[in-house]
């Protein structure tokens, strides 16, 4: 299997994974507000067994050592074997409630509320499998973050309800009534955060031992869970979809296939930036990048999503200086947070 050899190309590999986590959604954003995210799915799935069984036949049987993906899964254990597919069903569902808290609230809702929870419940769980690091820094980061959350939930419901407001004034129906902003994407997004928090320590266990899974294999195996429990999962959520009505196979073979294209490709970009942190991951000695900088860069999809949010796709455009106020400082607190905990990992080097 070909592995990067320098320090160089490793910290490319986090910063290409970086930016392909933080970009994929926009492919669903770019599909339409009516291709609904159950049917953008089935695509994603197929995109991210394409590039896993493609990347695994080349980059992971290629190389000099002549060790391929095929002789790392003989030798993996099944116990490994089950990790790695558990995993890959675990994220699967948290993916997919995040995906429909976007088709609800936006990317920059989703991401920074069900993200940043998801770094939040992975800092417990590492901590609580592998002690290290400054427990101080990491927890008081973790707060940080969770005031983010806070900031993002607070800004989307000033904003959502300045919108129905405006709505129902325009629509000429007299005083407006109260009516509380839905929040059902927020809790989508938590949902899902705490789905995606939780399959880093079952990466984890694959990895372990002797004969645990090296990086491409790990891939190949959580992308068959991802596609496995794609069509499962589906199931309910077209039958008691999130919002609207719901919906038949048969709206997927109507739709163009520019639409498909785009969902495949969404589905090639995430699993490239998975296999990329990944075998970025794995490299040992002098071409392996610090741990506090790696962590950074996984992090940064966060920023990078919320950016895309904000400014490509201008969720929030409009919005009076209020929510401009806490929006600004939930990214802030992002950014505080995310360096935080960076310095909390690096207190364990």
């Amino acid at each position: 299997m070909i592995l990067p050899g320098s320090y160089g190309a490793v910290l490319t590999l986090l910063i290409v994974g970086m930016l392909a986590w933080g970009t994929w959604a926009n492919l669903f954003k770019a599909a339409g507000g009516k291709w609904r995210f159950e049917l953008f799915y089935f695509d994603f799935a197929a995109g991210v067994l394409l590039a896993a069984v493609v990347i695994a036949m080349t980059a992971g049987s290629l190389g000099f050592d002549g060790f391929s993906v095929r002789d790392d899964l003989q030798l993996a254990g099944k116990r490994q074997d089950l990790w790695g597919f558990t995993a890959g069903v675990v994220f699967n569902l948290g993916n997919m409630l995040l995906l429909g808290a976007v088709s609800i609230a936006g990317i920059a809702v989703a991401f920074p509320a069900g993200m940043g929870f998801a770094l939040i419940v992975a800092t417990f769980w590492n901590f609580a499998l592998n002690p290290g690091g400054s427990a101080a820094l990491l927890f008081i980061g973790a707060a940080v973050i969770l005031g983010a959350i806070l900031f993002d939930i607070l800004a989307f419901r000033t904003w959502s309800a300045a919108k129905a407001k405006a709505a129902l004034a325009e629509a000429g129906t007299g005083k407006p009534r109260r009516r509380k902003s839905s929040l059902k994407g927020v809790f989508l997004s938590l949902a899902g955060g705490l789905l995606i928090g939780s399959f880093e320590p079952l990466i984890q266990m694959a990895r372990a031992g002797e004969n645990g899974l090296g990086p491409y294999s790990i891939g190949l195996i959580f992308a068959l869970g991802v596609v496995f429990s794609t069509f499962v999962f589906n199931l309910f959520f077209m039958n008691l979809p999130v919002q609207g009505k719901p919906i038949e196979i048969a709206e997927y073979f109507k739709a163009r296939l520019s639409r498909h294209g785009l969902g495949i490709i969404g589905g090639i970009v995430w699993y490239g930036g998975m296999v990329a942190i990944l075998v970025g991951g794995r490299v040992e000695g002098a071409a392996r990048v610090a741990a506090p900088v790696s962590y950074a860069l996984e992090q940064g999809a966060i920023v990078i999503a919320l950016l895309c949010g904000l400014f490509l796709w201008r969720e929030y455009a409009g919005a009076d200086s209020s929510v401009k106020f806490r929006l600004g400082l939930m990214c802030f607190l992002l950014l505080v947070g995310i360096g935080v905990m960076t310095a909390g990992v690096a207190a364990a080097r």
